[in-house]
């Protein structure tokens, strides 16, 4: 893991479909067991899909698995929009040219998406100074 909390390898942040469930499970509920994971889940997967998913999900750096007594509790390693940034910084830094990156995600935002991106680095300029 980099100082900016990037996983070293330059492997995709992104979920399959299970995963994003699990993860959205653990977002949402806090630290979970396996079991209790499954019972959140709108399918009915099996223990061992769950912990494949979770094995993976660790491999990725995006849950950590802490030993509770007689079971698993897994947390994820970052919130539902810090995953988010990190999607996005992956991607910029999948680009070559950063600047033109950017400027065409800055194109595709929302008004009130620009606005909001306006407002906090003029904040961040002030704090700054």
């Amino acid at each position: 893991m980099s100082a900016s909390g990037i996983p070293k390898a330059f492997e995709p942040l992104r979920l399959g479909a299970l995963e994003k469930q699990v993860m959205d499970v653990l977002w949402d509920q806090g630290p979970s067991t396996i079991r209790s994971i499954i019972e959140n889940l709108p399918s009915d997967p099996a223990y061992t899909t769950i912990a494949t998913v979770l094995g993976n999900l660790e491999r990725k750096e995006l849950v950590t698995p802490k030993r509770d007594q007689r079971s698993v509790r897994y947390a994820s390693r970052h919130t539902r929009e810090e995953h988010a940034a990190l999607l996005m910084t992956h991607a910029l830094a999948g680009s070559s040219d950063h600047a033109a990156s950017m400027l065409h995600f800055i194109d595709a935002i929302s008004p009130s998406d620009i606005e909001l991106l306006r407002t906090y680095l003029g904040d961040r300029n002030a704090r700054h100074a």
